[in-house]
């Protein structure tokens, strides 16, 4: 596991790597910087009025002094004066951070700079055709987008993306931010391209963790009724052999807790696109379906398609790829069996929106796939899962893994959604934009940005007492984001070339196997064959240039398998001895690390 110097290390290098202007660091420039400009007489008008109304009513607290944030707000004064007036439009989904932007951050942006800022929020569905559309017809629709840093293999192989990495040095210099600060980000390995250019800026991340009832947890008669079954202790399950047990424990065994049935499951499994969320998001490396490698695993990621060099060049354990392997197999028939016998009966028929708030409601011991994004409302007095003095009943902690992941793979997903600039966008219309996304992502709002959405993008955050102070309502969040475990928890990586054809062939044959119309097996050699024909077309086309996919040829299934690594043979014993660990533990080892 990486210490916390190897993760900014690898921040430093990447910033390196991609030979972006260097960046002004310090208050104390920036105080400088805002002073010269203050000197003038004519720069007193309303937009530094307007900057010092926002500052004193809305950005507090932050990481920046007031004088701080004043000089860098300064700096978005002047560098906005050629395009006032103009009428600019960007595009999220609709998330709390994204709300927060739209309804707070663009209407102080427009008084501060003089711009006209639309911030739209519409269905995460929805950004991606949008952004297709655009990328397809070369027609501008939104002059930036907020979408997932998934997509960072497409962008980085259609050539529809302005790089940021030149956009900075060049085009865009006058309207970089000399505060911007790139080694701030703690998500910049999971924007870049295999080239080493950086292609989108963190706005937002979230992470999917495991949740669970650390009062339950807790209780000393539960504690006694589960080591006198199980053998050992209750408590955050390392393997998916304890949460099986776990989840069994308080479904069949307790089954009621203060005359209320509970489950030790929750999840949702409707044929809907959000199923293929519950997959492509990382369900197969929490298996252990890939390889080792941080952000992502290489060869084979945890989409379980196989890349030599950049070139995608199989999904098929025949072709060298681990999406229909044994391990990907097992994941989806861990899936379907505990959804079934542990999960509340009505679960099989919701999709993402509506399962996430039913473990607010108080019946549900535990649940393996939790995304950090409700842990606002998770956390909101007057729920049944949140104590009279504010503080939570439950607590987050790192997702277990399956029998088939070893240590130095990834662990989990990450969602980070990134502000993307396309080349469809005239450039005085881009540059504006720029602005937005950079005062968005800025220090002087970035720290409120997350107290509010509760989706950290910066390291000077995570380090204030702000952070601190709020720690102990947030459930173990904020030690997660400060623990050197963040790093093993990421986005889709750059061996999936093309995010949005690939992705919908995920729900629609998992769900054949939810509904018991295919097996797991089938549902996967389905899946795997499905994407190494998109992979072929794409290949025919050419599409990525030096990191186009190459197929390899077919092989025998047995010839992988007695490589190194992934696609992995079946293991003889899939539930091996649960294993657990005490939270308190887990949670003094990541402050420790800090």
């Amino acid at each position: 596991m990486s210490n916390k110097e190897d993760d900014q290390g690898e921040n430093d290098m990447i910033v390196k790597a991609k030979g972006a202007k260097s960046v002004v660091k310090g208050s104390a420039v920036a105080v400088a910087l805002g002073l010269a400009v203050l000197a003038n007489p004519a720069m007193a008008d309303q937009y530094t009025d307007a900057a010092k109304k926002w500052i004193d009513s809305e950005f507090q607290p932050s990481s920046l002094s007031k004088d701080a944030q004043m000089a860098e707000l300064e700096w978005f004064i002047k560098a906005a004066e050629p395009f006032r007036g103009m009428d600019i439009n960007v595009v999220s989904e609709t998330i709390t951070t994204h709300e927060y932007e739209s309804k707070v951050l663009a209407k102080a942006f427009s008084e501060i700079t003089g711009i006209n800022l639309t911030h739209d929020l519409i269905g995460e569905g929805d950004v991606i055709e949008k952004l297709q559309t655009q990328m397809q017809s070369n027609r501008n629709i939104y002059d930036a987008f907020i979408n997932d840093s998934d997509l960072i293999g497409t962008h980085a192989r259609y050539d529809a993306v302005v790089p940021l990495t030149d956009w900075m040095a060049g085009e865009g210099a006058d309207v970089t931010s000399p505060t911007l600060d790139l080694d701030d980000f703690i998500g910049l390995s999971f924007t870049t391209g295999p080239d080493g250019k950086l292609y989108q800026l963190p706005d937002q991340q979230f992470a999917n963790l495991y949740w669970f009832r650390y009062d339950w947890f807790q209780r000393e008669d539960l504690q006694k009724q589960f080591k006198d079954k199980y053998g050992y202790d209750l408590g955050v399950p390392v393997n998916w052999s304890a949460y099986q047990d776990i989840a069994e424990f308080f479904t069949n065994d307790v089954g009621e807790i203060d005359g209320q049935k509970v489950y030790g499951h929750m999840d949702y499994g409707k044929k809907d696109p959000s199923l293929g969320w519950r997959f492509t998001d990382a369900w197969l490396s929490m298996a252990g379906a890939g390889d080792k490698g941080i952000p992502n695993g290489l060869p084979v990621d945890e989409w379980g398609i196989r890349v030599e060099g950049c070139s995608p060049a199989g999904s098929s354990v025949t072709r060298g790829g681990a999406a229909n392997g044994p391990a990907a197999v097992y994941a989806l028939t861990k899936y379907i069996d505990w959804l079934k016998a542990y999960a509340p009966p009505e679960a099989a028929g919701m999709t993402f929106g509506e399962a996430g708030p039913v473990p607010a409601q108080g019946q549900i011991a535990q649940q393996i796939f939790w995304y950090t994004a409700f842990t606002a409302d998770m956390a909101k007095k007057g729920t049944p899962v949140v104590n009279e003095d504010g503080t939570p009943k439950w607590r987050m902690a790192p997702s277990p893994h399956g029998p088939y992941w070893e240590e130095g793979m990834k662990l989990g997903y990450q969602d980070v959604g990134s502000w993307t600039l396309m080349k469809s966008t005239p450039v005085e219309r881009r540059k504006a934009a720029w602005l937005y996304a950079q005062f968005t992502t800025s220090k002087t709002v970035s720290l409120k940005k997350t107290l509010t959405g509760l989706t950290p993008i910066r390291q000077s955050d995570l380090d204030t007492q702000e952070m601190t102070d709020i720690a102990p309502n947030w459930g173990g969040l904020v030690e997660f984001y400060r623990s050197p475990a963040r790093v093993q928890w990421s986005p889709t990586g750059t061996n999936v070339p093309d995010y949005p054809k690939l992705a919908q062939l995920w729900w629609q044959n998992v769900a054949e196997a939810v509904t018991g119309e295919r097996t797991p097996q089938e549902a996967m050699d389905n899946l795997a064959t499905s994407m190494d024909r998109v992979l072929e077309r794409l290949e025919r086309a050419g599409i990525g240039g030096e990191c186009a996919p190459k197929l390899n040829e077919e092989r025998d299934a047995q010839y992988w398998f007695d490589q190194p690594g992934a696609p992995k043979p079946k293991l003889a014993n899939e539930k091996p001895q649960g294993e657990t660990v005490k939270y308190d533990d887990l949670i003094a080892e990541w402050r420790a690390a800090q």
